[in-house]
C-alpha cells in the first residue's frame, strides 16, 4: 500500500512538472533559429515556421527539404539537420500550416496537395528551384504528393517510414468523423504518447532522447491551446485517412529511396478497425517491399531492428544511409 502511494505521488509530481506549451508550441526551443513565411492561403493570412540551416561543412550547392510527420515537428529532424549541414547541404525544415510552430487557422481545408503547394511557395520565396525532399510518416505522404505535383523540382525523393502505403478504408478500417477524431485527440496524455511511441516508433526501446519528443507532443495538449491543437490534429487524421497515395506510386518519376523499419506497425484508425483485420494493418515487413516494387527504379533500405522513427531511434545509422542515398547528384 505504501509503495502504491509512493508511486502515485511520484506520478503526480512528474505530471505537475511536465512542460506545457502553447498552441504554436511556444516555450519549446528548436535546435536552430525559427523563421516565418507569411502568405495568404484559402483567403486566410497564415504563417509557416521553418528552419533554414546553412552548410557547416564545405557547401555543395544542394538543398535538402525535411518534411515532418503528423505527430512530429521540424525540430524532430535535429540530428539529421546536423548531419546534412556537416556534409555541405543547406537544410530547410518547415512546420506545415496547422502543426507545431505554424499557424492553425480556423476553417482551413487540409489536403496533401494544399500542404505541397504551401511548401512550394515557401521554397519559391527562398529562391530554391530544386531540392532533395525527405518526408517522414505523414511527411512521406506529403513528399510523395509534392513529387507528383512538382517532379522537376525534386532531385531525389527519400521516404522515411511513409504512411499511406495502404488504403485503410479499402481494407476495412471504418470511417470516423472529425468529431470522433477530435474526441480521441483530447484524451492524449504523455503516458499514452509514451506507450504508443515505445511500441510503434522505437521497437520496445526507450531512452532519454525519446523523452524529449514525447514531452514536446504532450506539452501542446497541456497548454491553453490544447483544443486548437486537438482539432487540427483531428483534421489531419481525416486528411491522411482520406487521401492514400498508394495508388499513385507507379507515377513517381524521380529517383526514390525508401527507409523502412521492420518493427513499424503504423496504421491510421487501427484501434477502431475490426479485430480480425487489425493485425494485418501497418505491416511494414510487406508494405516497404510492395512500395519499392511499385515505384519505378526505387531503392529500399530496411532496418530489421528499428520502428517508425529510424532517424530518432538510430540517427547515426540512418543519417549515414541517407547521405549515401542522396550523395550523387541526379543527372
Amino acid at each position: 500500500m505504501i509503495g502504491m502511494l509512493c508511486a502515485l505521488a511520484a506520478a503526480q509530481a512528474a505530471a505537475a512538472d511536465a512542460p506545457a506549451y502553447g498552441a504554436r508550441l511556444e516555450g519549446f526551443e528548436y535546435p536552430h533559429p525559427v523563421r516565418e513565411y507569411a502568405f495568404t492561403s484559402q483567403r486566410t493570412p497564415v504563417r509557416m515556421a521553418y528552419m533554414d540551416v546553412a552548410p557547416t561543412g564545405t557547401a555543395n550547392g544542394r538543398t535538402v527539404v525535411l518534411l515532418h510527420g503528423k505527430n512530429f515537428c521540424a525540430a524532430t529532424w535535429d540530428r539529421s539537420i546536423g548531419a546534412l549541414a556537416d556534409a555541405g547541404y543547406r537544410v530547410i525544415a518547415p512546420d506545415q500550416v496547422g502543426f507545431c510552430k505554424s499557424t492553425k487557422p480556423d476553417g482551413y481545408q487540409y489536403s496533401l496537395a494544399q500542404l505541397a503547394a504551401n511548401t512550394r511557395a515557401l521554397l519559391d520565396s527562398l529562391g530554391i528551384a530544386r531540392s532533395i525532399v525527405v518526408g517522414h510518416s505523414m511527411g512521406g505522404m506529403l513528399a510523395t504528393r509534392y513529387a507528383l505535383m512538382y517532379p522537376g523540382a525534386v532531385e531525389h525523393l527519400a521516404l522515411v517510414a511513409p504512411i499511406g502505403l495502404e488504403d485503410w478504408k479499402a481494407v476495412g478500417v471504418p470511417y470516423q468523423s472529425i468529431d470522433q477524431w477530435y474526441a480521441g485527440e483530447l484524451k492524449t496524455t504523455f503516458d499514452s504518447i509514451r506507450r504508443y511511441q515505445m511500441d510503434v516508433y522505437y521497437a520496445g526501446q526507450w531512452t532519454p532522447e525519446f523523452e524529449r519528443w514525447a514531452r514536446m507532443q504532450a506539452g501542446m495538449y497541456l497548454g491553453d491551446g490544447r483544443q486548437t491543437v486537438a482539432w487540427h490534429q483531428a483534421l489531419a487524421s481525416d486528411m491522411v485517412y482520406s487521401q492514400p497515395v498508394v495508388y499513385e506510386l507507379p507515377e513517381l518519376a524521380v529517383p526514390t529511396t525508401l527507409f523502412i523499419g521492420l518493427h513499424d506497425r503504423t496504421a491510421i484508425g487501427k484501434a477502431a478497425a475490426p479485430e480480425a483485420i487489425r493485425p494485418t494493418l501497418g505491416d511494414y515487413t510487406q508494405l516497404g517491399k510492395r512500395a519499392a516494387r511499385a515505384i519505378p527504379g526505387a531503392t529500399l533500405v530496411e532496418y530489421a531492428d528499428l520502428g517508425h522513427s529510424p532517424q530518432v531511434q538510430d540517427p547515426a545509422r540512418f543519417n549515414a544511409d541517407l547521405l549515401r542515398a542522396i550523395g550523387a547528384p541526379a543527372r
